[in-house]
């Protein structure tokens, strides 16, 4: 017990040389740590770079060649004595057509709106899960500032009862008992103290050496930013939905793309042919364009399975709106009746607990309750006030998950995202 609550009192001391640390202040310093980010923002960046170069015309294709060149009898590889011998240079340029252009454009547009989108959802998983360990660590030191305290109250205890032992008017058994109680609490303060350092650990993923410092500013847990009557209206920006909004955009997308191809390119070819000196030079155009023999085979069929991919990414956004409504609808009903619970502890039975400590102790002092009976009132009041630290952290988890469903728009600010507003 000792030496935990040793190296708790020197991470206390080192930790206080540092500035307290807000759930606000965590979050801030995860997002501005996070690799992730940046890796989306290379992602964005590499979309838009693409739907610059896919509005494009393709690059012109040179051309060099002999043609007709003899290959037996007297003129047999000479390029110049038949008249029918050339050396060729030439240029050759497919003509794809505007709309064609633009929609591979599009194409990629919509793919770098898909990666904002993904970033949003990365900014609110960083804060939701920096508020996730932030509550864990608040309230396992909680939790050990109770066990703490109890602890001291437990030496007390021990005195009392070798004092009562020497003096004749209490048993060994009493004071063995009270001895037994502050191993048992030496025990837990261990799994506390285990559970704390976990805790930090679990922050320092998202705040590396920030995460030692001392935390203040309890958020307050009691509301969150959902409208339970607007539910399903809210979820709709909720940003993994809104992932696959964009999704969905990126397969319309690729739909005009398929319809376009359904008209063939024109390409265009000048030559320039170099004959022997007896011979006129000759200048050749040529104008190609791909025989869509087969459409309802070819084009038809990839116009098909677009369209396709685009049901398919409609159906999976209406899904996972209808999923996340019933699983939000659930946390919401939990987080509420975990509210009440809590109140309930808070007003009713920390007191009671509290009371019959106080009670329990006068009547030993009094002679008329036993040692057992106070160990047996401190651990009921340990019991309950650690349930209702313990109901409180799961009420904060929840409200932690509830309320950064979607990144909190000065986090948005600060990473640089435009969102994107549903079109659905």
């Amino acid at each position: 017990m000792l030496a935990a609550l040793a190296m708790t009192l020197v991470s206390m001391a080192s930790a206080s040389a540092q500035s307290p640390l807000t759930l606000k202040d965590a979050q801030r310093q995860a997002i501005e740590r996070s690799r992730m980010l940046a890796a989306q923002d290379s992602a964005i960046t590499a979309s838009r770079e693409m739907a610059v170069s896919a509005a494009q015309l393709p690059d012109p294709i040179a051309k060099v060649g002999v043609n007709n060149l003899p290959v037996n009898g007297e003129d047999r590889f000479s390029l110049t004595r038949d008249f029918m011998t050339m050396r060729s240079v030439g240029v050759m340029q497919e003509l794809t057509r505007a709309g064609k252009r633009e929609a591979r454009a599009e194409r990629f547009e919509r793919e770098a709106e898909k990666s904002v989108a993904e970033k949003s959802v990365t900014i609110a998983a960083i804060q939701r899960d920096t508020a996730i360990a932030w509550l864990d660590r608040y309230y396992a030191e909680a939790m050990m500032a109770v066990v703490s305290e109890q602890s001291r109250e437990a030496a007390a205890e021990i005195d009392a009862a070798e004092g009562a032992y020497r003096a004749g008017r209490g048993s060994l058994a009493d004071l063995l008992s009270a001895r037994a109680a502050s191993v048992a609490l030496d025990d837990r303060a261990s799994e506390l103290s285990r559970k704390v350092r976990a805790a930090k650990i679990a922050l320092a993923r998202w705040l590396g050496d920030g995460a030692e410092a001392p935390l203040s500013g309890r958020p307050l847990i009691d509301a969150i930013r959902l409208d339970p009557t607007m539910l399903e209206a809210d979820l709709n920006h909720h940003p993994e939905v809104a992932v696959l909004a964009r999704k969905e955009d990126v397969a319309a997308a690729e739909v005009r793309v398929a319809q376009a191809n359904k008209t063939a390119d024109w390409s265009v070819e000048l030559m320039y042919s170099q004959r022997g000196p007896a011979y006129s030079n000759m200048i050749s155009v040529n104008v190609s364009v791909p025989l869509q023999w087969d459409p309802k085979n070819r084009q038809d069929r990839e116009v098909a399975s677009k369209l396709a991919m685009l049901d398919q990414a409609r159906a999976e956004r209406e899904d996972m709106l209808r999923a996340h409504t019933a699983e939000i609808r659930a946390m919401i009903a939990e987080w509420e009746s975990d509210r009440e619970r809590s109140a309930r502890y808070q007003r009713e039975l920390l007191p009671l607990a509290s009371e019959r400590t106080q009670a329990t102790l006068g009547a030993y002092r009094g002679a008329k309750a036993s040692i057992t009976d106070v160990l047996l009132a401190r651990r009921n009041e340990i019991d309950v006030r650690t349930q209702a630290l313990q109901l409180e952290m799961e009420t904060a988890r929840l409200w932690a998950q509830l309320n950064f469903l979607s990144p909190e728009s000065d986090a948005v600010a600060r990473a640089g995202v435009t969102l994107i507003k549903d079109s659905q």
